[in-house]
């Protein structure tokens, strides 16, 4: 085995390669580039031929306790190891010292829910334009059938089931599924189909439509959910996945099936769907301490 190149030299010919024969987007190169970039800088006087499995596990703590996620990390050790299987094909060295190695699990956010009143809030609609209208009833189905916001986005007005209360959307990995609709959301789509032909282009499928009657970005959907937060006077940000969340975190708290949770989600495993039982278990411990007569802590 002949002596490798320099570290930046080695660095910048895979970059070139995964730009060639992977054809990686300029922004994907410079995320391979800034991780490859601390492999650099954590490597020190060792030579790369050298590093050993311990000495990388020892580099990945360091960059954990400088404040790297361990969601990060497992990005930075994914650009390593390719680093060292390139390296292996083009110059026979056969050990990857990154192999093996994970990155330290992050702690699970908890999703944010909004409580049922403050839903209620938002939902009130005191405005009778087109826009109010449309608006209303993309939030009163959002909330009500726990979409996703590309699928809410993709939505055409044949998805809709009004006689049976169910909408048909396609989720992740193409797959398709159909979740129930509630009262108040059929009737707000219904209002908003009397009114969608002043807006729409007359050959676009689209169940939300812009000004200029075309298919409603998910960019636009959050900008008009955000509107809608600041004019019904809420104080906190409203994005769409607090929606999504709000109607799991609800529907649990109702019913205590995570299995049908699960479903109408649209989740591939129900480890996804069981963190809203911890959002549930807060709520529980919140109702706990307010009734309990015995929760209370005594004032001093």
């Amino acid at each position: 085995m002949s002596a490798l190149p320099a570290v930046d030299e080695l660095i910048q010919r895979y970059l070139d390669w995964l730009a060639v024969e992977r054809r990686y987007s300029s922004h994907t190169l410079a995320a391979y580039r800034r991780d490859l970039t601390l492999l650099q800088q954590q490597l020190g006087d060792t030579a790369l031929a050298e590093l050993t499995p311990p000495q990388t596990r020892r580099m990945v703590g360091r960059l954990h306790a400088q404040g790297l996620s361990g969601k990060s990390l497992a990005q930075v050790l994914s650009a390593w190891r390719g680093l060292f299987r390139y390296i292996a094909r083009q110059h026979g060295v056969v050990l990857n010292p990154v192999l093996g190695i994970r990155a330290p699990k992050s702690a699970k956010k908890l999703p944010h829910a909004l409580s049922p009143d403050t839903m209620t809030q938002l939902l009130q609609a005191d405005d009778d334009d087109v826009l109010s209208v449309r608006d209303v009833a993309m939030f009163e189905l959002f909330y009500s059938s726990g979409l996703r916001l590309a699928e809410l986005a993709g939505l055409n007005p044949e998805h809709i089931d009004f006689a049976g209360g169910e909408v048909r959307v396609l989720g992740k990995g193409n797959k398709s599924r159909i979740v129930p609709v509630g009262a108040k959301a059929v009737e707000a789509l219904q209002a908003w189909l009397a009114l969608r032909a002043t807006l729409a282009a007359v050959d676009e499928p689209a169940m939300f439509v812009s000004q200029r009657g075309q298919r409603l970005s998910v960019r636009s959907i959050q900008q008009r959910l955000a509107l809608c937060g600041q004019k019904q006077g809420l104080t906190q940000h409203v994005y769409p996945h607090a929606l999504r969340h709000s109607f799991a975190s609800h529907v649990l708290q109702s019913s205590g099936d995570l299995r049908a949770v699960q479903e109408m989600l649209g989740h591939a495993s129900i480890s996804t769907t069981q963190i809203y039982t911890h959002l549930d278990f807060q709520y529980l411990a919140k109702t706990y301490d307010a009734a309990h007569p015995r929760a209370k802590r005594k004032e001093k």
